[in-house]
């Protein structure tokens, strides 16, 4: 099914506002318990639908619960590589009760390389999306204020199809808190070569400017969406990002990867299909693809 002019998780929004999946006034939650984690980590190691955690709550307890959840993720997983802003638009920040980005973490065995071929039912609740890595250069990032200071301290970007899982089962409550809590839906992705990127106004006004496409196997769009479609800018991510952290006494550096949001809806994969995104307008015209088994 397909959403025009919703970019992003608004897709997805509107399949689960239908299934009844998005709650209304939930009631304030504080921490989910250790017990309550370790059911949403049996979870989505099994791939199966779970319940939410931290429906109406506050920030903090929903960071809490994501805390939790990566830690003991980690093991199995690696460590923390970078991070993901989710909830980038606008419009479905509204849907969602909330009124700037939600934050999640990627960790180092979640990185898929260019080509990868992934099972089409890779979680609970699969989807794949256009994306774009961003990846820090140094420290600086973190007193950047605007796009063309923050581009001073970036070393390059990469392709990125992310391969989120909304992991909820029917019914259960979707606002920020529990999206953030369930980590953004961060399980994978796959991610192309890096290209550097030129510290200058010109390749910042091309990142907004691009036009990035999603064909299928044969070549045919399945969507397409623009790079101001994120924050006016990819950019302004990654100063979102960084802002977010510094809230907590936390810090961007050097090789950390942000994942700047979607340029596209979230679709369903089907098996046997070939995905490819292509940035048109930038250098090169660099592209990742993936394939579902």
């Amino acid at each position: 099914m397909r959403f025009p002019g919703l970019p992003g998780l608004a897709a997805a929004l509107a399949v689960l506002s239908a299934a009844g999946l998005l709650g209304a006034g939930a009631a304030r939650a504080a921490c989910p318990t250790d017990e309550q984690i370790d059911g949403l980590v049996r979870d989505w190691k099994a791939g199966t639908p779970t319940r939410a955690l931290a429906a109406g709550a506050g920030l903090q307890d929903a960071l809490c619960a994501q805390d939790g959840l990566v830690r003991r993720l980690r093991p199995g997983l690696g460590e923390v590589v970078g991070y993901k802003a989710g909830l980038t638009n606008k419009a479905v920040q509204q849907r969602f009760g909330v009124s700037e980005p939600v934050r999640g973490q990627l960790l180092a065995g979640m990185l898929l390389k260019d080509g990868a071929e992934v099972p089409a039912g890779f979680g609970a609740r699969p989807l794949y999306e256009a994306d774009l890595l961003v990846i820090v250069a140094d420290e600086g990032i973190n007193q950047a204020t605007t796009a063309e200071e923050a581009i001073r301290h970036v070393s390059a970007i990469r392709p990125f199809i992310e391969l989120p899982d909304l992991a909820l089962r029917e019914g259960e409550p979707m606002d920020g808190a529990v999206l953030t809590a369930i980590n953004v839906g961060a399980r994978a992705g796959v991610m192309g070569p890096e290209m550097p990127l030129a510290p200058t106004p010109e390749a910042v006004r091309d990142l907004a400017a691009m036009t990035v496409v999603v064909t299928d196997g044969t070549g045919a769009r399945l969507a397409e969406g623009k790079g101001e479609a994120v924050l006016g800018n990819p950019l302004n991510a990654v100063l979102w990002v960084a802002r977010s952290l510094a809230a907590e006494g936390r810090r961007l550096k050097a090789g950390d990867m942000v994942s700047v949001g979607s340029f596209s809806p979230m679709m369903p994969p089907k098996a046997g299909q070939a995905v490819t995104v292509r940035y048109e307008g930038l250098p090169g015209t660099p592209q990742v693809s993936v394939r579902f088994r």
